[in-house]
């Protein structure tokens, strides 16, 4: 695949120092392709599902059962086929595919509230301080998908970015769920509603039967479209951006292609079926559609709030909370719908060229809590990767006989944020610039290169 970007201007700066020591205009050449070489796309897409609340490592991909039972917790482990590696065992089904998968065991960070473990896992930049009472502000960092459209954009009738089917937060708005400073034109095409409705759809601009896409020429004409269905702002960002990419906004929303993506019922009930009748499993079914459409990075968020019956990950234990019913909840749902997506993907042919991200903001305590469940955890974690060029098999980094701190490996935030966009062919050394015009690098870590062969 193409390398979408030039060579980073520190990479430029490297070489042009080398050349002042002598290097001679031919190994400069060679220098100047082998640091692009570095950035050669291993897939045109990214889907990162992210597990709002933070799924415990214990109970998913790095168990301890020969831990005391205040650590291994409610559940046993299942072996998996590679020698050694268990997970655990309410996800069996991730477990037979243990050698389709490419697991992370040493997460790592210090925020220990949602809002801003939340935004640090959304754009791979910590914030200032670790406070719960984090707001959204145009002077935080863009989403993932917000720099892609930015730096590699789809091509025309396609949103390179989407995201669905919430909008989370805990309390206040989580920050890191749209383009930030780099303007709305950035911004997802955010779809606010439920895939596993009946009626669900795309929300899209009505042209009048007068008004072809064709004719559809003049900013005026499109504002005035917007303003008379004034109920899409509620639900597309991407309208709310009209103003400043009205053309490309207007491409997408009409293109035949990219909405009949969103018709789930194209479907078979077989396939629908595989992926799960909830919110989640639905909407993991609409991001393999969007990347068949032409998306190059979709957001899946697996819930709206951080807890609670039908919600995310956060199982404390409060209140009397039951967390293994919750769990039983959340367990078979993963287990049912993260297989279902990389099955689906192989089959069509799509899997090499779409790289899955499966990861929450943090992980679980190690032992748990006198609450009967497991707090916040971002000390060491888990994350899931599959596809796009990532190694097949293979666990990297490990934790302490308890799976509280990596014993071997460092994987933060900002490492896989440089991992995502080097697979999708971007510098992760790129600049953007801020409000004030600060040149500010995309990725603040460096890549995982040894989790791709």
């Amino acid at each position: 695949m193409l390398n979408h970007n030039p060579i980073s201007r520190r990479a430029v700066f490297r070489v042009g120092g080398a050349s002042l020591l002598g290097m001679s205009f031919p190994q400069l050449l060679a220098a100047a392709e082998s640091a692009k070489a570095k950035h050669r796309a291993t897939a045109k897409s990214v889907i990162f599902l992210h597990q709002w609340g933070g799924p415990g490592q214990h109970e998913t991909f790095d168990p301890k059962p020969d831990a005391p039972d205040n650590v291994r917790g409610w559940y046993k482990a299942t072996k998996t086929k590679l020698p050694g590696v268990v997970f655990g065992e309410r996800i069996p089904k991730l477990a037979a595919m243990a050698d389709k998968l490419c697991v992370v065991r040493c997460m790592q960070h210090a925020m220990k509230n949602h809002n801003s473990a939340g935004y640090y896992s959304l754009t791979g930049v910590a914030p200032a301080t670790d406070d719960q009472r984090l707001r959204d502000s145009l002077d935080l960092f863009p989403a993932y998908g917000s720099i892609v459209d930015k730096l590699a954009p789809a091509p025309k009738g396609a949103a390179t970015f989407v995201a669905y089917p919430h909008v989370i937060a805990d309390g206040s708005i989580t920050p890191g769920q749209h383009a930030s400073f780099l303007g709305k034109a950035h911004s997802p095409l955010f779809v606010n509603q439920d895939p596993n409705r009946s009626d669900f759809k795309l929300p899209e601009l009505t042209l009048p039967d007068n008004l072809s896409a064709e004719r559809l020429g003049s900013r005026t004409d499109i504002l005035k479209l917007i303003d008379e269905q004034s109920d899409l702002l509620e639900t597309s960002l991407v309208a709310q951006g009209l103003d400043e990419s009205y053309q490309k906004a207007v491409a997408m929303l009409t293109s035949p292609r990219f909405k009949q993506a969103f018709d789930l019922s194209k479907e078979s009930k077989k396939t629908r079926d595989a992926y799960g009748r909830t919110t989640y499993g639905q909407g993991c079914l609409l991001a393999r559609r969007a990347v068949e459409a032409g998306a190059k990075f979709v957001n899946v968020y697996f819930s709206r709030a951080i807890g609670g019956k039908g919600q995310g990950w956060d199982y404390h234990g409060f209140r009397g909370e039951d967390v293994p019913a919750r769990l039983d909840e959340l367990l078979p749902m993963t287990d049912q719908t993260l297989p279902a997506l990389i099955t689906d993907l192989e089959e069509r042919g799509m899997l090499d060229s779409t790289l899955v991200v499966w990861v929450g903001e943090f992980g679980r305590t190690p032992r748990i809590s006198s609450n009967g469940g497991r707090d916040h955890w971002p000390q060491c974690y888990s994350a899931v990767l599959a596809g796009g060029g990532a190694k097949k098999g293979f666990v990297y980094g490990a934790s302490d006989k308890i799976g509280a701190y990596a014993t071997t490996g460092q994987a933060r935030p900002e490492d896989l944020a440089a991992t995502m966009f080097e697979a999708l062919g971007i510098d992760p050394e790129t600049e953007i610039r801020d409000k004030l015009n600060r040149p500010l690098p995309i990725a603040r870590g460096k890549p995982l290169r040894e989790l791709f062969a």
